[in-house]
């Protein structure tokens, strides 16, 4: 088989390095792919909004599937316009992709199909906006519409707070068509949660549990980004609990799509929230999660492939996954000055050494070559990912490997999985 991954980022590094391991694949190309990637597939200088371009890339390579990594390609209708060319690929079509592409659509669909989420409100107008907030009671949350790279929602501790971030959405338009449209919902306490499953539309087929680090800084503090860390499993996330998710979140957002007339194949990504009163949705995202990825495929015993290939087949309810036992964490090192500006082009060092050791991978993210070097090349630049037989032994290794990696200026939190093992002890 050959396959193509779209993207370029740290979940495409994993994704091509866990499809590279299937004795069922010959060839593995990613557009446009990193030098991290070029190492185990062949990287292709499309870029992920050229859907044209990765369409005629595939069909005249005979790509046998192709795997969707990042949201915009998604959105931009890359599934609906290989399927009409009977190519096979992996991703949700674009109107179902809208799960992730609106809040707005998503919080709707909820409440209408009795999914549990938080209580909103959405508003088109700022002024309307603002004046809903003098009734509301805080802390609240304030999420623009549309895509955000993740850092789209914003949690507000006063009026003052809530004010300035809706006139960054609305008014100076920080995200663009973005934020035409606001969602204000109620803040809810507890622990945070991601929970994917691969469907094919009927047949769901759950991940195990992690747990993503947002904020920049230790301590949960600072503004949110992309992903600064995760870990899996989650050890709150009880038999019980897992299957409480399935049977209220899981299976009722893919049959509700169905209904909407809105079919959703791929990959489902649920942000939950752990409250006293039980599990809510704060966000479904249309694709694999980043930094979630790399420590489910680091944990996963089973070849991915036909489980990706029993989506479009429609046979994924004979499909089963197998875990390794262990815990694995995945720590972002990050460049200076990220998730604002941040400098490109900085040399790294290190990464010869990290080969050597066993049950270590590190995902690149943002990197390019420069010079002939390996340089950074974005906000969120590697994410080093090791496997271990509980969660402080991945933990002890992710560090260590982190102390043989340099490059100027970079910033990661010394804190990803912490609360877990606090937890655990």
């Amino acid at each position: 088989m050959k396959i193509l991954v779209v993207g370029g980022g740290g979940r495409e590094h994993a994704l091509v390095w866990k499809i590279a391991q299937s004795p069922m694949v010959k060839k593995v190309f990613c557009a446009p792919g990193n030098p991290g990637i070029a190492e185990i597939a062949e990287c292709v200088d499309i870029d992920t909004a050229n859907i044209d371009g990765l369409y005629t890339f595939a069909l005249k390579q005979k790509i046998d599937l192709t795997v969707v990594g990042p949201e915009d390609a998604l959105m931009s209708g890359i599934t609906d316009r290989f399927r009409e060319g009977h190519m096979q690929i992996f991703g949700p079509t674009k109107r179902a992709s809208a799960i992730e592409g609106s809040k707005v659509f998503a919080k709707t669909l909820m409440r209408k199909h009795g999914i549990p989420t938080a209580d909103f409100k959405i508003f088109e107008d700022i002024k309307q906006a603002k004046k809903h907030i003098t009734t509301c009671e805080f802390p609240l949350v304030v999420k623009a519409d549309g895509l955000a790279k993740g850092k789209g929602v914003f949690i507000c501790k006063t009026p003052d707070e809530a004010n300035k971030h809706l006139d960054d959405i609305m008014k100076e338009k920080i995200f663009g068509h973005a934020g035409d449209r606001v969602v204000i919902e109620e803040f809810l306490s507890g622990e945070e949660v991601s929970i994917l499953a691969i469907t094919d539309g009927n047949a769901i087929l759950p991940l195990s549990s992690a747990q993503d680090h947002k904020a920049v800084y230790d301590g949960d503090k600072g503004p949110n980004t992309g992903g600064m860390g995760a870990y899996s499993p989650v050890s709150f996330i009880t038999q019980q609990l897992q299957f409480f998710i399935e049977e209220n979140i899981l299976v009722p957002v893919i049959h509700a799509m169905k209904r909407e007339n809105r079919p959703y194949k791929g990959v489902i990504y649920a942000g939950l929230i752990i409250t006293s009163t039980g599990p809510k949705v704060l966000e479904f995202n249309a694709r694999f999660g980043d930094p979630e990825t790399q420590v489910l495929l680091m944990r996963m015993k089973s070849d991915l492939v036909p489980i990706l290939l029993s989506t479009e087949k429609n046979t994924l309810e004979d499909a089963e996954i197998e875990w390794n036992d262990g815990a694995s964490i995945c720590v972002v090192m990050a460049s200076k000055g990220y998730p604002d500006s941040y400098e490109k082009g900085v040399p790294i060092f290190g990464l010869e050494t990290i080969k050597a050791l066993n049950h270590v991978q590190v995902f690149h993210a943002g990197t390019a070559i420069r010079d002939g070097k390996i340089a950074t090349n974005g906000g969120r630049v590697l994410g080093v990912t090791a496997l271990g037989k509980d969660l402080q032994e991945a933990q002890k290794a992710a560090y260590g490997a982190i102390e043989k990696l340099s490059f100027a200026g970079v910033h990661y939190r010394r804190d990803i999985g912490a609360k877990a093992i606090y937890r655990e002890k």
